[in-house]
């Protein structure tokens, strides 16, 4: 489906006088970033999926505090701030947006309320679609399990943090609120404006002796894969397939595109393992 949508989009460049402007942003998940581009999401991630763009300028990596409501002003509308600057800056006009985690959320939010920011129905209507890598659109556990105050490996605390706003917002009781009545794209509800796909991760491996779970930080995995106790059997070890399956359509299952069949744990699906970073580079084009 997404490959036919690119080809109708060459072939309308094909007939008509120039072709769109194409640009990426990279909207990350829960915590409060002044360096995304490092701290998140790497350059090895980063400086791949750039090669697919005819213009290498046109990338924006957001740095907003993720650790608040969806909403609020740190978050939808620092998100909204630095989207709107990029697409007037860069003249984007076929802008496709790659999140992870709780950045789909706080995406979802500003494609399912175009009236609580003037700046919101300019932004969508720039947006190409969205890749929602491993979303927490139906929250997570581990959320419920945080703010019950139960223990939180600090391995993981780059996940979510620690009883802040954002960890409230994604527990399963919450979101399930906010999905009937404040966002597009689940079940039941109206479909969001542009395209959501999600990539959803379906395990954890952590053994020292496969290299699989090096890629990307191996004890990052190893936090995930105690985490993954809580959760159901397939997750990425910190968002269960369900969840990150719930809103807008899967694009794929990590098995079925990645290099050797390898799962996607939450923290290597922000990273550039195991080709991962070469199905969105393809995808950009």
């Amino acid at each position: 489906m997404k490959r036919l949508l690119v080809c109708l989009v060459l072939l309308v460049c094909g007939i008509g006088s120039a072709c769109a402007t194409t640009g990426v942003a990279f909207v990350h998940g829960t915590g409060d970033q002044t360096d995304a581009y490092d701290n998140y999401w790497q350059a090895p991630m980063i400086e791949s999926v750039r090669q697919g763009l005819s213009d290498p300028n046109n990338l924006l990596v957001v740095n907003c505090d993720f650790t608040q409501y969806m909403w609020a002003d740190g978050a939808a509308g620092c998100l909204a701030t630095q989207l709107y600057n990029f697409i007037q800056a860069r003249h984007i006009d076929d802008l496709v947006v790659i999140t992870h985690s709780n950045g789909g959320n706080v995406m979802r939010w500003i494609m399912s309320n175009p009236t609580y920011d003037s700046r919101y129905p300019v932004i969508v209507s720039k947006i190409r679609w969205v890749d929602a890598i491993a979303p927490s659109s139906a929250g997570t556990p581990l959320a419920n399990a945080v703010m019950a105050g139960n223990v939180f490996e600090s391995s993981v605390g780059w996940l979510l943090g620690y009883q802040n706003d954002a960890v409230r917002q994604q527990q399963t009781s919450w979101m399930a609120y906010y999905n009937q009545n404040y966002l597009l794209g689940t079940a039941g509800r109206p479909a969001l404006p542009k395209g959501f796909w999600d990539v959803v991760g379906t395990d954890v491996h952590s053994a020292p002796w496969s290299s699989s779970a090096h890629c990307g930080g191996y004890w990052e995995n190893v936090g995930l894969e105690i985490t993954q106790e809580w959760l159901d059997s397939c997750s990425d070890g910190f968002i269960d397939c369900t969840s990150a399956a719930a809103a807008g359509q899967v694009w794929f299952y990590d098995t079925q595109a990645t290099q050797g069949g390898e799962p996607l744990s939450h923290n290597q699906s922000r990273r550039a393992c195991f080709g991962l970073d070469v199905i969105l580079r393809n995808d950009v084009e």
